[in-house]
């Protein structure tokens, strides 16, 4: 069920804000990595907006959903980069 309302609050809330404002992301290592891959296709107010419902096993599985159906072109290493980032500064479990 929070998937679905995580999904729903993405697409009201992230896919017009990018068009407002520009997101700056928490400082940290990996950040590069994840603003290069994942501003590509969408706002980058998706971590922030599902900062209180993904932890680790979550995110990991929202990088894998990227990749496999959405076709982004993450390497392996970077895939582990932006779980690590998003974990550290947008995790449930932080």
């Amino acid at each position: 069920m929070w998937r679905i309302f995580a999904a729903a609050a993405f697409l009201v809330f992230g896919a017009g804000a990018q068009a407002e404002e520009d997101v700056a992301l928490k400082a940290g290592a990996g950040r590069d990595v994840v603003e290069n891959y994942c501003n590509a296709c969408h706002s980058l107010d998706y971590p922030r907006i599902n900062a209180p419902f993904l932890d680790r096993q979550s995110w990991e599985t929202e990088v894998k959903k990227m990749i496999t159906a959405y076709g982004a072109p993450i390497t392996p290493a970077d895939a582990k980069i932006i779980v690590d980032y998003l974990t550290a500064n947008y995790g449930s479990g932080r």
